[in-house]
């Protein structure tokens, strides 16, 4: 049985303008509070381009700090220390993808579908890849410019964070507001912000808890 075709429909005027803008550009910042779909378009453009053929892989890499946890103390490998991190990506791509766990399966053994830790990303470059930068308000300025300089040929990279949500140490800088301070300007580069009172993906009452804390 062919695996069904990930057929993403958006919902809003910033989730159409996210698509054209991944679809024009190589880098693309999503910008926006927490369930406003961001990274659901990201996903959901990424499996659309693998699935017909217009890329090769897909590589989802996310900040491990969260909340003031600390990843040292998780038992394990490294990347089984990293493996928590990625849930809310996977769980996007299981929607979208591929008849569940065990095409899941198989494209993770064929390396078509990678999670990368950030730590493993220097010195190698992706091409005809969508890379896949979640939760990137924590992200570093040298984290940020490592991940942004693995852009190879026929790639694009999606960064998706919340300014208003960085884990960061106390007067660390978020590698997020930096990058699309330096870099809005440039060709190939877009941002698209998103509003939680147009595309909240969440429940309703979300918007309203966000602005009580604002």
């Amino acid at each position: 049985m062919a695996k069904p075709k990930v057929q993403f429909v958006p919902e809003s005027e910033e989730q159409e303008a996210a698509v054209k803008a991944i679809q024009e550009n190589n880098v693309v910042f999503l910008i926006g509070e927490a369930g406003t779909g961001k990274t659901h378009v990201a996903v959901s453009m990424a499996m659309e381009m693998l699935q017909s053929n217009k890329i090769d892989k897909i590589i989802v890499c996310r900040p491990a700090i969260e909340s003031g946890e600390k990843i040292g103390f998780l038992p394990g490998t490294w990347e089984e220390k990293v493996e928590p991190y990625m849930v809310p990506v996977q769980s996007l791509i299981k929607e979208f993808e591929m008849c569940g766990d065990p095409m899941k399966a198989k494209a993770m053994r064929d390396n078509v579908i990678q999670q990368v830790a950030i730590a493993h990303m220097r010195g190698r470059t992706f091409n005809n890849s969508v890379v896949i930068l979640d939760e990137a308000q924590n992200t570093t300025k040298l984290q940020m410019k490592m991940i942004l300089t693995r852009l190879g040929k026929g790639s694009k990279i999606i960064v998706t964070g919340d300014m208003t949500q960085c884990d960061l140490p106390y007067r660390m800088e978020s590698g997020l507001i930096d990058a699309v301070a330096r870099l809005q300007s440039l060709e190939g580069v877009a941002v698209v912000k998103f509003t939680s009172a147009v595309s909240n993906h969440r429940h309703p009452l979300v918007p309203d808890i966000i602005e009580a804390y604002e």
